[in-house]
């Protein structure tokens, strides 16, 4: 197991290898987080239909969520690129189900009441497929999934992401002294300032990211004076990479803007597919596959170099909120997984072959009930792996630092 990992660790930060550790080590669906490559080892070699589309990568229920569209209204949307190329629809599908099922596990849910939500999953993204494989073109380019159509838990998590606000991040993520305007805290590992020589280094990369932006959002940008930078450790699968916010002001000091530049490696699915999948630069690949994906998405986003090594830049937390696994209990878990499949096959329609993904799948529920008895068996498998990794980690196998 800790070979394992360390393979899946190369070209990160080692001090932060203990911290990413620490929280895998949470729960089975928080080993399930920080182990994408694992699983996409284990899909690679299975039967696939051989359709391809722009997938997310690493689909989990985590990384679902509300945020803010350009033009400030909300959307329930995939929230996670870092792991998105172009490969065999199946494999988002699979990874999804099985989140499904380990989220309902640790919110308390019976195996019934999680097999349930899976085959609910998979029901909504057939019957959403059919409808998107019907729908013009110039349509289901415009199709969001807004507050108006939720409801439940959805609805409650884009009023959440109403409440996040940059306003909000800045008191979260800063403290004043004096008249001067906000710096960020230092809370090391988790955020703390970079030396001198690195903050120039990432200020001179928005030099490179401002020319991967449109005219209009080069203006806002131009707006935006750059105060302060700091390094942030962020999620779980991501724990390690290098990751620096940005605190830029505009017109005052109660107009921010936050800005993540984040080091992006090459997707664990990367091996597995043609050479033709791959991309010259993995910060351009993740924003071109959010873009592809996305109906609105982060007018910030696009793509810098630092020391050689490829970054991807957005927006932080802008209206982005995501949902407490532990919120999945009994009916809510197969309310949020329908509204999961429907994401999830609006983002393969537009990447994919509608028509074709929509016969496949077919109008009976054979679909639901494999998918349903896959997620269920490698939920086990993940949960017996995890159990391999708390013993290497009890053992000094692996070092762990308690998650905060």
């Amino acid at each position: 197991m800790a070979g394992i990992l360390a393979g899946f660790n190369k070209g990160r930060l080692p001090r932060l290898i203990p911290v990413k550790m620490g929280r895998m080590a949470v729960s089975s669906f928080a080993f399930f987080r920080g182990t994408a490559p694992l699983m996409a080892a284990d899909l690679a070699p299975l039967r696939v239909t051989g359709l391809h589309v722009q997938l997310c990568g690493d689909a989990h229920v985590r990384n679902l969520g509300a945020f803010a569209a350009p033009d400030g209204h909300l959307v329930f949307d995939i929230n996670d690129f870092d792991e998105t190329i172009s490969g065999p629809w199946e494999w988002d599908l699979k990874r999804l189900a099985v989140s499904v099922i380990l989220a309902g596990r640790e919110a308390g849910d019976s195996v019934a009441v999680c097999v349930n939500a899976v085959k609910a999953f998979i029901a909504c993204y057939r019957k959403s497929l059919e409808r998107f494989a019907e729908m013009p073109v110039i349509e289901l380019a415009k199709f969001e999934i807004r507050r108006k159509s939720c409801k439940g838990v959805v609805q409650k998590l884009l009023q959440k992401a109403e409440r996040i606000t940059p306003e909000r991040t800045l008191k979260k993520l800063t403290e004043s002294h004096g008249k001067s305007l906000p710096v960020f805290h230092d809370q090391p590992p988790v955020l703390e300032h970079v030396p001198a020589p690195l903050c120039k280094k990432v200020l001179d990369s928005l030099g490179a990211y401002r020319k991967t932006l449109g005219a209009g959002r080069q203006l806002v940008f131009d707006a935006y004076c750059p105060h302060d930078i700091a390094f942030k450790v962020v999620g779980t699968g991501s724990v390690g990479t290098r990751d620096y916010v940005v605190l830029s002001f505009g017109c005052g000091p109660h107009d921010p803007m936050f800005l993540q530049i984040k080091e992006e490696l090459p997707s664990c699915y990367a091996p597995y597919l043609p050479a033709s999948a791959a991309c010259a630069h993995e910060g351009q690949r993740v924003a071109q596959g959010q873009q592809r994906i996305h109906t609105a998405t982060d007018p910030f986003l696009g793509w810098t170099t630092i020391d050689g090594a490829h970054y991807l830049v957005r927006q932080l937390s802008d209206h982005k909120a995501s949902l407490d696994p532990n919120d999945l209990k009994g009916a809510v878990l197969s309310e949020y997984a329908s509204v999961c499949g429907e994401a999830l096959a609006k983002a393969h329609a537009r990447t994919g072959d509608a028509i074709a993904l929509a016969a496949y799948c077919g109008s009976s529920n054979e679909l639901d009930k494999a998918i349903a008895s896959f997620a269920a068996a490698y939920a086990d498998q993940a949960t017996h792996d995890y159990e391999l990794f708390i013993k290497a980690i009890e053992a000094g196998r692996i070092k762990a630092e308690p998650a905060t």
